[in-house]
């Protein structure tokens, strides 16, 4: 399996990697190491860094990024990236970083995210999780404040492509009480040579088992706005509904440069139900989930 794609391609061209972790507080730290060519072929890297309150943008040049084709390790300047954990030096403007976190054993999908959307070679975007959820062990230093998080709960999933979907939504969580769960939910238009269509991938961990939810499984999507979505699959309906946010302003990709400005909500408080049939699997508020949706064709 591989987890870097980008070592002999030409641009336009984008891979990142989305670590998120979380405490028994409520304190958030998500980082994004990227790598990127654009359309000329010069290639570089960056970093960011987002808290409960705010969010840092670094770059750095080709030569400070490093990683391994067969196995999630990542090299940005002096910081390591990896599915064992992450070992921080980092200073940028008004940011200094430090600290070592180490993760307990990933939780795995059964397969493949994409389905058999990963065969399409044309798509703009593909979508990888590296674990739905992990523990969490250590402390990492934020601008003088310590932050534990031993105990905690991690996060990982990967994009790569050319460019981010002109019009997505996209949530994540994780929680613990009164049982463990962890739900991904993306929709997204999905150009095509002729035409094209609004399609959706996400996956549903409770008690135990895995409930995929995706297009190429027959889930339709019911709706879907700035503030929520409903997708049907089958006797399966989840929806998520955006309570409050707390947008913080990142970028994301645009044919291989990250020149597109988008907001997530790295702690806004968003309520999930799930049902089958008329059974209410789980009804659960994370004042803690990740929700973004941008919109392209509507901006001015």
């Amino acid at each position: 399996m591989k987890f870097f794609h980008g070592a002999n391609r030409r641009g336009p061209y984008f891979e990142g990697w989305y670590l998120k972790h979380q405490n028994r507080q409520g304190q958030m730290l998500a980082l994004i190491p990227a790598f990127h060519i654009d359309g000329a072929g010069r290639r570089s890297a960056s970093l960011q860094v987002l808290s409960n309150r705010e969010a840092w943008w670094l770059e750095y040049p080709e030569e400070q990024f490093r990683a391994a084709r067969h196995q999630f390790r990542v090299r940005l300047g002096a910081s390591l990236f990896s599915a064992q954990g992450l070992d921080l030096r980092i200073e940028g403007e008004g940011l200094n970083l430090s600290g070592v976190l180490r993760y307990g054993p990933r939780t795995a999908l059964g397969s493949d995210i994409m389905g058999p959307f990963r065969l399409f070679g044309g798509m703009q975007c593909a979508h990888g999780v590296l674990s739905m959820r992990h523990s969490l062990r250590g402390t990492l230093n934020l601008n003088g404040e310590t932050l534990d998080f031993t105990d905690g709960i991690g996060y990982i999933e990967t994009d790569r492509g050319r460019s981010f979907p002109s019009a997505y939504l996209w949530t994540q969580c994780a929680w613990d009480e009164p049982k463990s769960g962890s739900l991904m939910l993306a929709v997204a238009t999905v150009p095509l040579p002729v035409g094209g269509f609004t399609g959706c991938i996400g996956s549903v961990l409770y008690h135990g088992r895995e409930y995929r939810l995706a297009t190429y499984r027959g889930a339709g999507i019911e709706r879907w706005s700035p503030t929520g979505v409903r997708v049907r699959q089958g006797p399966y309906r989840l929806e998520a509904e955006l309570l409050s946010a707390q947008g913080l302003v990142l970028r994301a990709p645009a044919e291989g440069r990250m020149a597109r400005t988008i907001h997530e909500s790295l702690c806004g408080e968003v309520r999930y139900c799930f049902w089958h049939g008329t059974d209410l699997l789980f009804q659960h508020t994370d004042r803690y989930a990740s929700f973004e949706h941008s919109d392209r064709r509507t901006s001015p």
